[in-house]
């Protein structure tokens, strides 16, 4: 009786993943900044293979307290919480790319650059045409979000694991799709990520916003096979929901991407 919990929050032991992850971390960034340098690539795929380590630990163990008891109602709100405040770093994160963007296309250049760089996209970049492959993977990847909804739908209304497993396989589908797509859009780019800023802001944004949808990929992905095992009912399903908030916030950021980079940024100027 000594040993019983009185109170519904979850007491961690002690654990060594938070200082992995840390290290992790601190080796990938100074690797890449050294293969920015030509040197360092190997430094940063040690740093990127520790951090992949880390999150399966890290989460497998997240999943086990969440399928023997240990996630109380407080403990998926305190969850929720800081899932939400994880998406709002996110958004700063892409912020300062658009800002970069903005800033660099209302005041191109200066009197001290080359005439090419007096103006926006500078003289000489053919940016895409928004009204193609970038409308095709916009359709796309907001019918994978239309998607994430319905499998959601399906577990907290329904209660409907089969159904929900279709639509998270749609929702994959799509998601590697757009990525597919959007490999294929910058193997046809007619500029490169340097010696510009416009390929610079180009390939930032965009490029982490593939990321951010390989990663959204995984981790619907792996919520598809906790889902066939069972782990989820309609009353908890913490790590499934956020997966779905995840992949709604890559959809909206990539409407903004859409909006300013594609149709603003190539605006008055001849695309392919």
């Amino acid at each position: 009786m000594a040993h019983e919990t009185n109170h519904d929050y979850h007491i961690l032991k002690p654990s060594i993943w938070p200082f992995l992850g840390a290290l992790g971390a601190f080796i990938m960034l100074f690797g890449l900044v050294l293969w920015m340098h030509d040197r360092g690539a190997w430094m940063f795929a040690g740093g990127a293979i520790l951090v992949a380590y880390v999150m399966f630990g890290w989460w497998s163990e997240v999943v086990f307290e969440g399928n023997h008891g240990d996630h109380t109602p407080v403990v998926r709100l305190g969850l929720r919480y800081g899932f939400i405040l994880f998406i709002m770093s996110e958004v700063m994160f892409f912020a300062a790319w658009f800002w970069s963007f903005f800033k660099h296309a209302m005041y191109p250049g200066g009197p001290e650059q080359p005439a090419a760089f007096q103006t926006y996209p500078p003289e000489g970049i053919v940016p895409f045409d928004p009204w193609h492959l970038p409308l095709i993977n916009t359709l796309i990847l907001l019918c994978s979000g239309a998607a994430a909804t319905w499998a959601h739908h399906a577990l907290v209304e329904e209660n409907d694991h089969k159904q929900m497993v279709r639509a998270l396989a749609l929702t994959i589908f799509l998601g590697l799709m757009f990525t597919c797509v959007q490999a294929y859009e910058y193997t046809h780019a007619h500029f490169g990520f340097s010696g510009n800023i416009y390929g610079a802001n180009f390939f930032m944004a965009t490029g982490f916003h593939g990321t951010h949808v390989i990663i959204g990929t995984i981790f619907l992905f792996v919520c598809m096979m906790r889902a066939m095992r069972g782990d989820f009912t309609p009353r908890q399903h913490v790590g499934f929901e956020a997966a779905v908030w995840y992949w709604h916030f890559v959809d909206v950021v990539w409407l903004f991407l859409f909006a300013a980079v594609y149709i603003w940024g190539s605006s008055g100027v001849a695309a392919h």
